[in-house]
């Protein structure tokens, strides 16, 4: 009986595997435009099509589509879309897929706004973004290190302190946003 030869790569197999199956592995990242799919918040997992500009990748019926009110896109998908945009530094795109939810005031899309807005240097505005995400959700952690982040931008460092100190009783100073959060204050510092 002959065997075959088996060729892994750990940590690559399953998800491609599992992508060309069309199977979900339970990963908590999701897949959209950029053509990179995002676990937690920001790390990269597997890639996708990518959607040009005005569309957006529907889960559903696994193709781009035209990004707008009455399309079959639904919040997720127009969230993981401007998730992956502003990562991808196209904010504008980003805020427009966020105004074409139906439900823009939950915690993960008043984020995003903020994140945006921040960006495009409206630092005020997106703390105010901020506030009203952390209202709803004052674990969300990543809306604390980026209010921190918006803090720093606007010479508060103190400010940023106080929100790397809520993110290290949250979840520790072993936490993703945490050492984010300290990196950024740090070299603000220096």
């Amino acid at each position: 009986m002959k065997s075959a030869l088996r060729l892994t790569v750990p940590g690559l197999m399953a998800p491609a595997l599992a992508l060309a199956m069309g199977l979900s592995l339970g990963l908590s990242g999701t897949l959209g435009t950029s053509g990179v799919a995002m676990a937690a918040e920001s790390e990269p997992v597997i890639t996708t099509p990518k959607c040009k500009r005005g569309f957006a990748w529907d889960r559903k019926v696994r193709k781009c589509v035209k990004a707008k009110k009455s399309s079959s896109l639904d919040d997720e998908d127009l969230f993981n879309t401007a998730r992956e945009l502003a990562y991808e530094r196209r904010y504008d795109e980003a805020l427009a897929m966020i105004n074409l939810a139906e439900n823009q005031n939950t915690p993960r899309m008043l984020n995003y706004r903020g994140f945006v807005t921040r960006k495009l240097g409206r630092v005020d505005e997106a703390l105010g973004y901020y506030k009203a995400a952390l209202a709803i959700d004052p674990n969300y952690t990543l809306v604390r290190e980026y209010m921190g982040e918006a803090f720093i931008q606007l010479g508060q460092i103190d400010k940023a302190r106080e929100q790397l100190n809520e993110i290290a009783t949250r979840c520790g100073t072993g936490c993703r946003e945490y050492a984010m959060l300290k990196t950024e204050i740090d070299k603000a510092v220096q």
